[in-house]
């Protein structure tokens, strides 16, 4: 549970909290279900506001070219190399926004959900996850994350001082 003036920063303080570390920059790897890609073109275009690259698997690829969002070409893991997992353990990956459909999907994801894991890379399964940490992201670029008490933040007045004790993602513990 994160607590804060703003969803985007109650939402970073409980990725925190959990452990994870939502990125400030770098590159995104987008693959989602055709469901999800008219969803995935507004989110690739608010993290290209933000500064981040994308990379996408050849289907959401090609949709985010369609809609103008620039985007560099990923093989799938079975696809052959270099693949999305190669990516991943290269560094060159920060954020996985990755959604299915089915079995098969679900099956082929399975390296990059392990792969993601094993290296601490966030990874978002939803449409919903993937907007929530988005807004985090945001949040975190423009604001700063401050430690209030709970009474602070209940004290009745609709302004609340911080204290100094203010958080930046790589101090908070």
């Amino acid at each position: 549970m994160g607590i804060d003036a703003s969803f985007g920063l109650a939402f970073a303080k409980s990725q925190l909290a959990a452990g994870q570390r939502l990125p400030l920059e770098g590159t995104v790897f987008i693959s989602v279900r055709d469901e999800d890609k008219a969803l995935a073109t507004n989110m690739a275009t608010e993290l290209k506001d933000l500064g981040f690259q994308i990379v996408a698997t050849r289907g959401t690829s090609a949709f985010l070219a369609q809609q103008g969002i620039a985007n560099r070409l990923v093989n799938k893991v079975r696809e052959g190399r270099p693949h999305v997992v190669d990516m991943l353990k290269n560094g060159e990956v920060n954020l996985v926004i990755n959604t299915t459909s089915d079995k098969q999907a679900i099956a082929e994801s399975f390296s990059i959900r392990r792969a993601a894991l094993t290296l601490e890379v966030p990874y978002c399964t939803t449409v919903a996850g993937a907007r929530a940490s988005i807004e985090a992201i945001r949040a975190m670029i423009h604001g700063s994350l401050e430690v209030r008490t709970l009474q602070e933040y209940h004290s009745g007045g609709a302004r609340h001082e911080a204290r100094g004790n203010t958080l930046t993602p790589g101090n908070e513990g």
